[in-house]
């Protein structure tokens, strides 16, 4: 038995009264994943959203990291946030998928594949986007999740230490191995949507904190990633850099988007502009598919 609901909805948000129009596409799935922890998963997945609802898109999202629910823990935030301010800022549908609490393995995955599954598809006759957070490591919501991609988006900290998980790297030569963990991880999670007869997975990695200096290490990190990305098949894109803001912002549950509109913090700072300009550009490099007739 249960002690919880499997399925929660966070932000209650009631879906329009017709849904999709009939005949439209299914929704575009984007899945935010890396199995390492601390590389801004889910500030990039919020950062998507948000772009996402402001363009008049209707966007669901669905947490998936049980240890943390950060994703949740954000919209929580935002909830409280604009309720106290008395503003309207935009939500998605949100909803967050507990663990099987099942005796054994199999059940267990049985069960929580049974939960994804009426999720997605029920959320995919009404959005036009899903986004997933996933949890670090290798769990079987996780890996459910990375087979249903239609877009992966895979933060990484710009360091030898996260580029481990993508493939090894001789630190006096400079070449690159062969795949590891992560990669293999999404090597698999590929061959199981071909398999289901699914289209290819646009695997996009982020960049994420970069420095703003020159340094020796940033460079080899890029051009390690430049030949990696062509043996196995993933774009490279920009991410977020390490600003303070990203941080202040996760207590009001906003988003860089959002700050001009919230009373009492002053004007814009020529940093925010230029973490605004920065959202922006990792939401082009995405390519995205439009909205219909766009």
């Amino acid at each position: 038995m249960h002690d919880r609901e499997p399925l929660e909805n966070l932000t209650r948000a009631e879906p329009s009264v017709d849904g999709r129009q009939a005949g439209r596409q299914p929704a575009h799935v984007i899945v935010v994943g890396n199995q390492k922890g601390g590389v801004g998963k889910s500030t990039t997945a919020l950062h998507i959203i948000v772009t996402l609802l402001r363009q008049g898109r209707q966007v669901a999202s669905v947490d998936l990291d049980a240890h943390q629910w950060s994703l949740s823990r954000y919209f929580s935030n935002r909830t409280a946030s604009t309720a106290k301010a008395g503003i309207k800022l935009p939500l998605p549908e949100h909803w967050r998928i507990w663990p099987s609490l099942a005796d054994s393995r199999q059940a267990a995955e049985i069960e929580e594949r049974t939960y994804f599954q009426q999720l997605l598809d029920d959320l995919s006759r009404r959005c036009e986007f899903i986004v997933l957070d996933c949890a670090g490591g290798d769990q079987y919501l996780s890996r459910l999740a990375h087979s249903h991609a239609d877009t992966l988006v895979t933060p990484l900290n710009d360091s030898f230490i996260d580029f481990d998980l993508l493939a090894r790297f001789d630190g006096q030569s400079g070449v690159v191995g062969g795949p590891s963990v992560y990669a293999e991880f999404v090597w698999e999670c590929r061959k199981q949507r071909a398999s289901a007869g699914g289209k290819a997975i646009d695997w996009v990695v982020l960049r994420n904190r970069l420095s703003h200096t020159d340094a020796h290490d940033k460079r080899r990190v890029g051009a390690g990633l430049t030949a990696l990305s062509k043996r196995i098949g993933f774009r490279i894109a920009p991410g977020l850099s390490e600003r303070v803001i990203y941080r202040e912002l996760f207590p009001h549950g906003l988003t860089m988007l959002d700050v001009h509109e919230f009373p009492g913090r002053g004007g814009l700072r020529m940093s925010d502009l230029a973490a605004r300009q920065e959202v922006r550009a990792m939401i082009t490099a995405l390519a995205l598919p439009p909205a219909d007739g766009a």
